[in-house]
């Protein structure tokens, strides 16, 4: 009950904030960028500087965000009311290291930002982060101005955007912009042809497919230096604009970048909610991140499959379900309390999730053999551990290679989220 109080709180909220967006807001981005910096166990947010960009290709009216997903979430308070007037959830590559042993054993800082639409006036940004008990603590909090002849105004990064699938004004739509990452000049066409593919094999998968007139795909027309990424345990480097690279955490597979200044710099020359980045390789990999930034490869045999699965990290917050497969994260779910995300539980409060998708006669914990193949339950395996976590099916887009095979857990999460920003 105190999950859905909070949602409708939040709603009101919402509301009330989507009445004043011209009285607190300019149809444009200000970018606010910062140092996020710990170790295993603890982090704070460090401000750097605050950019101007173009583009504000968010929702003007649900302007608070009333998910409880993700390892961090930003507010923005109007300093003269004292009005919350944004807040937004949000995970990080910082959020994913803190869980491997490196971070056990050292102190990192990752660079990192977020957008909001331009406000008019003073604010308060406070940042939060998430404890192992999933509650939100306040670590830092900033009075800014975005009159301030500091914010910065020359852009880097700056080049022409192209529409691969355009339904209506950004506004009212899911943007997805496409960076393109290893893609010399003489690759651009090909860029583009890989834009109207990927855009295919999304609307090929439910529930993207019939919502396919909520969403806007733009391409962003830059060229690096070299082709192809980074794969630094085959000595393979390349100059790219995004520095993208594979063994990411030492994990070969995960293909990924810190580098997230060029990655926000390159994404705003266009509206977007979110940000995809293609890499020109045909070395299977990718990742994705929620609220951050999704990453897939544009040749490999596997890439519509990693396309749409990386999106549903990205985009709607799901978990992987796997847990055969080897990675560097160590107790990343405790499995004392309910994890965040909408897909995976540890039926600590299984009423919180998708217990009311389940048919009253199947077992919990449900067991995965065929008289039970095609049903909704909570099959133990997933979050990448074999015991204590639990997945809605035997079998989803999230756990293994497929395509158009996401859970109705997995579809009910995506198709909110779809609904958030377009309604």
């Amino acid at each position: 009950m105190r999950n859905i109080a909070l949602i409708v709180l939040l709603s009101f909220c919402s509301i009330g904030a989507q009445d004043k967006f011209n009285d607190f807001f300019e149809n444009k981005t200000l970018r606010v960028d910062y140092q996020h910096a710990g170790d295993s166990k603890n982090d704070d947010f460090f401000y750097t500087e605050m950019i101007e960009e173009p583009y504000w290709g968010g929702p003007v009216t649900n302007l608070i965000d009333p998910f409880e997903y993700g390892k961090f979430r930003f507010e923005i308070t109007d300093s003269a009311t004292g009005k919350l007037i944004y807040a937004k959830n949000y995970s990080t590559l910082f959020s994913e290291w803190q869980t491997t042993a490196e971070a056990q054993q050292l102190k990192k800082s990752f660079p990192e930002g977020v957008v909001m639409p331009y406000p008019k006036a003073k604010f308060y940004i406070a940042f939060y982060s998430r404890d192992k008990r999933n509650e939100m603590h306040l670590k830092s909090k900033f009075l800014l101005d975005p009159n301030s002849y500091f914010v910065k105004k020359d852009r880097r990064l700056v080049y022409p955007n192209f529409q691969v699938y355009n339904s209506g004004a950004p506004e009212s739509k899911v943007d997805i912009v496409i960076i393109p990452e290893g893609y010399t000049t003489d690759q651009m066409d090909l860029f583009k042809k890989d834009c109207e593919k990927f855009a295919g094999y999304l609307f090929k998968s439910s529930p993207y497919r019939e919502n396919k007139e909520k969403f806007n795909i733009w391409g962003v027309e830059a060229p690096s230096a070299e082709s192809g990424t980074d794969v630094p345990g085959k000595g393979i480097y390349r100059k790219t604009l995004a520095n993208t690279t594979f063994y990411t955490f030492d994990i070969e597979r995960y293909c990924m970048t810190s580098d997230y200044a060029s990655v926000r710099d390159l994404a705003a020359n266009a509206p977007y909610d979110q940000i995809y980045v293609l890499v020109n390789t045909e070395k299977y990999g990718g990742g994705a991140i929620f609220n951050y930034y999704s990453i897939c490869v544009n040749n490999n045999r596997f890439e519509e499959y990693i396309f749409v699965h990386e999106f549903g990290h990205g985009f709607a917050s799901l978990a992987d379900e796997y847990y055969e497969s080897s990675t560097a994260y160590q107790d990343f779910y405790a499995l004392d309390v309910e994890p965040s995300d909408p897909n995976v539980t540890t039926l600590v409060n299984f009423e919180k999730k998708w217990k009311h998708l389940v048919d009253k006669n199947t077992p919990i914990p449900t067991p995965a053999d065929s008289l039970h193949k095609d049903v909704v339950g909570a099959f133990e395996g997933g979050g990448y551990v074999a015991k204590g976590v639990y997945r809605p099916k035997q079998d989803c887009t999230m756990k293994s290679i497929s395509v158009d095979n996401f859970c109705p857990v997995c579809k009910d999460a995506i198709s909110k989220m779809i609904d958030y920003y377009t309604k």
